[in-house]
């Protein structure tokens, strides 16, 4: 007996990264997933985004593990193309307990733009998919949770970024960290308002990850021209494996977690400790 037998999980952002540990590792405690990802490029990011054909491993991996999956592609900031993978899902499985509002981007960039349209270019996406992104997650799987009328659990992926600052005069940090902190203040009211329906509502906070986000050429090269910023990341972040972070996914998920709502959960390796 698996401590999600039973239920369906829905995760933005699953073909790849953390998104695809979620979906796996919520499959393997017993889940049916529905899975949702943007598959194609947004303009402002240079780092390289998922695939279609990373979406369809994460559904071969999610079918290992015997259980069944939904796929869908959509961008979160689309509110009827996320509507319709959401109800496509549901309409398969036939219920909605667990959602995961994994999706999100971090627009780092060797030579961040300078002109007012590329600045505000990387500011729209970045806080449209972070933060409206989420938003849009909640309005459109939050009643299909209702009208199943047995609560259940969402989980809001934040970063530690918003419980700490690196100093530093980069946009792409600038916006993303704004945008882990204005997920806390989403967690906090989602979690309120859907409180009379028995709907948690918990954000984790993860330390650096070790996923194609993070570790790839791109960030590499950013990080070698900037060193001393380099060494301040190195001293605020931990990198820790993606399924250190569905570990507490998972437990917000599950039962173990029944009585807990509104919270921020940090998995972080004890950077925070340190960084103070």
């Amino acid at each position: 007996m698996g401590s999600m037998d039973g239920r369906v999980a829905l995760i933005t952002g699953a073909a790849r990264g953390m998104g695809r540990s979620h979906a796996v590792r919520l499959a393997d405690a017993g889940a049916d997933i529905i899975a949702v990802d943007i598959c194609r490029q947004i303009e402002s990011v240079t780092v390289k985004m998922s695939s279609r054909e990373d979406l369809e491993e994460t559904a071969a991996l999610v079918r290992q593990a015997g259980r069944k999956i939904v796929c869908g592609v959509a961008d979160v900031r689309d509110r009827p193309g996320l509507r319709a993978v959401v109800a496509e899902g549901v309409s398969a499985f036939g219920r909605l307990d667990t959602v995961v509002a994994n999706a999100g981007i971090w627009a780092v960039r060797v030579d961040q733009p300078t002109d007012d349209a590329g600045r505000t270019e990387m500011w729209q996406d970045t806080l449209g998919v972070n933060v409206t992104g989420v938003w849009n997650t909640i309005e459109i799987c939050a009643p299909f949770m209702i009208d199943a009328g047995h609560g259940e659990s969402i989980i809001v992926i934040s970063s530690t970024a918003a419980l700490q600052t690196v100093s530093n005069n980069d946009l792409a940090f600038t916006s993303y960290g704004v945008s882990k902190v204005a997920l806390v203040g989403l967690m906090k009211m989602s979690a309120s308002d859907l409180a009379p329906h028995s709907i948690r509502v918990n954000a984790v906070h993860p330390t650096g990850v070790d996923t194609p986000l993070t570790v790839n050429a791109v960030v590499d090269e950013y990080f070698a021209r900037n060193p001393e910023l380099s060494a301040a990341v190195q001293q605020a972040y931990v990198t820790v494996e993606p399924g250190a972070i569905s570990d507490a996914v998972l437990f917000l998920a599950s039962d173990a977690s029944r009585y807990i709502s509104g919270v921020s959960l940090p998995v972080d390796a004890g950077s925070l400790v340190r960084w103070r």
